[in-house]
């Protein structure tokens, strides 16, 4: 390294690549491991933390006693590149170390990696992903101690391959689900992985899916604790969120209703797979979800895996890191998931559409944290494009003549003589709701069984007309 390249790197400051150190102590060494278990890096020695050369003093065998304390003081063994360079007329000790093969490097029993421009101490299960990642191995995909083939729900497992069969990104046997399985890599020698408990066993592992509906952070108005296989308690926690999120009903000018939720719906699932696919199933939290009046929080066990970044997952480019290989492969072969590294740029397209909701991502207290807010709150009441009117029908001016208070659809269809529910909703309901002459009792849950209808002002205004128009007749 010439005196311009030190001078330039000086100039840089500390980074995920460089540390500056004063003098040569224990602390060099755990930056040397942090940086062999990151992408690497270089510590140079005789430089303050802002930047100011210092210099160093060194003997005729010191840069070979430093080199033999970083060797004895890590496992396994480092080895940097050691240089001593005059910058400023003052030695600086330059020490580099390239990413390490096998990972996880330690010193003394501690673990660190490069984050940033500092050092993390990493602790157990974070332990565990860097060796599994560094030899291309996957927790999942290792055999299930203590359960058996037996332990395996048989209806769970024919619907899994009824699914991928249809798909057609995989073809499996239906009549051998034993050896489907087994092709997917989901027995080992015989019996279950990780994987195939997390995915089809008859009593399933207690990773629950804690989720609530909160008026307030300590006012809980309902809550549920989903304990399932994964595919299973994707729909149950997803139905429990579409069940307390608003939904404004839209008319265009068709007979047809389009409901707009706070939410756009693809983007909180995603939200909610990548939570279940890629969370540690090491750690034993739970995947907690909150949804507040003005927003929602999906918080996931385990971090980011394999050095993958909160900045790089805001990009449309960033690299596919698998914890759960098998669990994110089985989630794939169903059609669940689309492409393996793409779900949070499905979430920003989903977005698009929504300008009133902000979306945030980070890592947090051990986890990754993802947040909806609403800029704005949503509006419960039906909303009606008061430009466009479809025409009031013979059928629709009928209709309303008969409703008396609120009336459920089974008396509306009986009062009208009528047994066909299609041609009494594309002909009687909807246009009278398109036309704005008839409510919802429960406008925020239209599919409730409890829904009933009732005039509004213009429908109690056009059956006032036709009496009128009767009389004079």
């Amino acid at each position: 390294m010439n005196l311009a390249a030190l001078q330039t790197l000086i100039a840089a400051g500390e980074s995920q690549t460089l540390e500056f150190k004063a003098s040569f102590d224990k602390a060099c060494i755990a930056t040397l491991v942090a940086f062999a278990n990151a992408q690497g890096g270089t510590v140079l020695v005789g430089v303050s933390d802002a930047g100011l050369v210092l210099g160093t003093t060194l003997g005729k065998e010191t840069l070979n006693d430093w080199l033999g304390q970083i060797k004895s003081a890590t496992s396994p063994s480092l080895i940097p590149d050691i240089a001593a360079h005059t910058a400023c007329g003052k030695t600086v000790v330059a020490i580099h170390i390239d990413e390490f093969p096998v990972k996880p490097v330690n010193t003394r029993g501690r673990y660190y990696k490069r984050v940033a421009s500092s050092n993390h101490q990493l602790v157990l299960g974070e332990i565990s992903d860097l060796y599994l990642q560094s030899l291309q191995l996957s927790w999942d995909a290792y055999e299930a101690q203590g359960y058996t083939t037996a332990q395996l729900d048989p209806a769970k497992i024919q619907r899994f391959i009824r699914l991928v069969n249809q798909h057609g990104r995989f073809a499996l046997d239906e009549a051998d689900a034993l050896g489907a399985l087994q092709k997917l890599n989901y027995l080992k020698n015989g019996h279950p992985t990780w994987a195939a408990v997390l995915l089809f066993a008859t009593d399933p592992i207690r990773h629950n899916v804690h989720i609530g509906r909160f008026k307030t952070p300590d006012m809980i108005i309902d809550d549920r604790q989903f304990t399932d296989t994964l595919f299973e308690v994707v729909d149950q926690s997803m139905k429990f969120i579409v069940s307390h999120i608003s939904v404004a009903f839209e008319f265009d000018g068709s007979i047809q209703r389009k409901e707009r939720f706070a939410y756009p719906l693809p983007a909180v699932r995603e939200a909610l797979l990548n939570a279940v696919v890629h969370r540690s199933y090491t750690d034993p939290n739970d995947i907690q979800i909150k949804i507040f009046d003005d927003k929602i929080t999906i918080f996931s066990p385990g971090t980011f895996y394999g050095g993958l970044t909160v900045a790089e997952v805001q990009t449309d480019n960033y690299r596919s890191s698998l914890r759960n290989k098998l669990v994110a492969e089985g989630f794939y072969l169903i059609n669940v998931i689309e492409k393996y590294g793409s779900g949070f740029i499905r979430i920003r397209r989903a977005l698009q559409d929504y300008p009133e909701v902000q979306f945030d991502v980070q890592e947090f207290q051990g986890g990754v944290m993802a947040t909806f807010t609403l800029a704005k709150p949503a509006m419960l009441t039906p909303q009606v494009t008061p430009q466009v009117t479809p025409q009031v029908t013979p059928q629709v001016e009928h209709f309303v003549t008969v409703i008396q208070s609120d009336m459920s659809r089974q008396q509306l269809m009986s009062l009208l003589n009528l047994k066909d529910r299609k041609h009494f909703s594309e002909n009687y309901l909807q246009p009278a709701l398109a036309s704005g002459l008839i409510a919802l009792t429960i406008p925020d849950k239209p599919t409730s069984r409890l829904q009933k209808y009732r005039l509004t002002a213009s429908g109690q205004a056009l059956v006032a007309s036709q009496q009128v128009r009767l009389s004079n007749d």
